[in-house]
This record gives C-alpha cells, structure tokens and sequence, in this order.
C-alpha cells in the first residue's frame, strides 16, 4: 500500500523507516524541508515532496505524527485540495478527540478515511518498532490500514468511533503522569533516607514496584543525566487535554492536578528539551 509521512521528528522518522523496510514508504514531508531531503538521500526507494499537498496527491495513505492540534490542522489543511476519494489519513499525534472528530466529519465529505491512532511506547518503541496504537475511526477503514501500521507497532486495538483512539491517549498519559510522580518521590525518598542505590533500583525493579519508567529512567534521574526524551511541554499538552476530557466527564483525578502542576513549575524553571523524567529535580528539591 503506498504510504506518505509527514513529520520526522524523534517519534516520526523511526516510525517511517520501519514503514520503508516494510515495503510500503513511497514519499516524507517534513516542515523542515532539509530533514526530509536528508531522510529520502539515505534511503533507496523514497522521496522527499515539495509539500503536504505533493505527497497526498502520490500516495494512498498519508500517516502524520505533528505535535498539536494546531500543526494537525494545518497540515489537513494543506493537502486537503489533493486528497481523493478512497485514501486513509493515520494521524499518530496527539490532540484532542473533539479534533479528531471534527477532521473526521470533514474528509468524510470527500470520501477520504481518518483515523484518531496515538501511539504510546516513547521514542525507543518507535525505534524497535514496538509501540501500541490506540485507533478511533470505523473499524473497517482501521483494518484495511492494519499491515501499514503492523510496520512499527507491537499491539493495535481499534476502540471505537472518531476521537476514541485520542480518548484512550489521554487515560495512558494521565497513568505516565501518575507512574512518573510515585517514582520521582520514592527515589527523592530514597535519597533522603541514605539507602544506597543499586541495591534499591533492582530491588524495586524487581518486585511489584517494577515499572518501565523505573527501569528506564531510574538511574539516569539519580544520576542528574535526563537525555532528550519526551519533552515535558508535550506531557504538559497531553495532561490539558486529560485535564479537559476530566471535566467533561464529571472525573476528578488527584494524580492530574498534582502532575499538572508539578510539569508546569518544570518547564517555568526552564526545564525543556528534557525527559519528563527531569521531574525527579522538583521532588528531590522537596525531599
């Protein structure tokens, strides 16, 4: 199935290399136009279009992976004079589920597919192609797109109607939010109280405390090291929307308020560019 990107960033560019090893990568846009030159001259079998509109006109699924509701828009926007009826939109970001809806009811009208599909598994799951996908749409357009996104994903579930996919993004966030608080305060915790450090990270690893968050970031964090991961100002957009689906619903969550306003003092005291797991420096600060 001839497939085009669009955004190669730290998520993106991996997820679109599993699609060319796969058979399926045709075309890239990026909004860098050099990153896109770059990625099709290292690859066989792969160009780089002008523009969003270029690369729909060429392909039959255009899989997108921006960072916000805005920038999805945009793109949409951008292409939607040279989408035909029959072609699949993939959108891998995430944004609100209203949004989705909206793109949903809109493409519709020209005949074009759209599924919601955030995915969660964090730069290294896009790397070994082993990310979850959680997909909104009717179900049979998610099916007939399946072999495209098997490309890079472990497990895809199709939960629903429009907006379901970016639905179930916001209950995964809202527990990585929650997974990284508890981990950051055990560790300051554990600081306080002197207990040396590798003995405690596989004890805890090892038993019901064990979580990827802790194996992944735990000693990085007691280290004071927080290579790029997944920026805290996206964690901060994502606990928005959260934070708005919560409201909508009635829900109140202790664990949002706390995060939405611990990630918020991270990025005021000029922790961007970071993991979230920077994190760790607010509540060893509070320890």
């Amino acid at each position: 199935m001839k497939t085009g990107w669009i955004g190669l960033g730290a998520m993106g560019e991996p997820m679109a290399g599993h699609l060319l090893d796969h058979g399926h990568l045709a075309a890239v846009w990026n909004r860098s136009g050099e990153k896109a030159k770059k990625f099709a001259s290292e690859r066989q079998g792969v160009t780089a279009a002008d523009s969003p509109a270029a690369l729909a006109a060429e392909v039959d699924v255009i899989c997108l992976c921006v960072s916000a509701d805005d920038d999805l828009r945009e793109v949409v926007s951008a292409m939607r004079d040279s989408l035909r009826a029959g072609q699949v939109v993939i959108d891998h970001s995430t944004v609100a589920p209203a949004t989705a809806r909206q793109l949903a009811a809109d493409l519709a009208e020209l005949g074009v597919a759209f599924i919601d599909a955030p995915v969660t598994g964090g730069v290294e799951g896009a790397k070994n192609g082993q990310l979850a996908i959680m997909a909104g749409g009717e179900k049979e357009d998610v099916e007939r797109v399946r072999t495209v996104m098997d490309s890079y994903a472990r497990v895809m579930h199709h939960l629903g109607p429009s907006g379901a996919g970016q639905s179930a993004k916001a209950v995964n966030q809202l527990m990585v939010a929650g997974i990284a608080e508890a981990v950051c305060e055990s560790l300051a915790l554990m600081e306080r109280l002197d207990l040396p450090r590798e003995p405690m990270l596989e004890l805890l690893g090892g038993g019901a405390a064990g979580n990827w968050f802790l194996d992944k970031r735990g000693r990085t964090m007691l280290e004071d090291s927080y290579q790029t991961g997944f920026d805290p100002r996206l964690l901060l957009k994502d606990l928005k929307i959260c934070d708005h689906l919560c409201r909508e619903a009635g829900f109140d969550s202790a664990v949002l308020a706390q995060a939405l306003d611990d990630y918020q003092r991270l990025i005021d005291g000029g922790e961007t560019g970071r993991d979230i797991s920077a994190l760790y420096r607010i509540k060893s600060r509070q320890a």
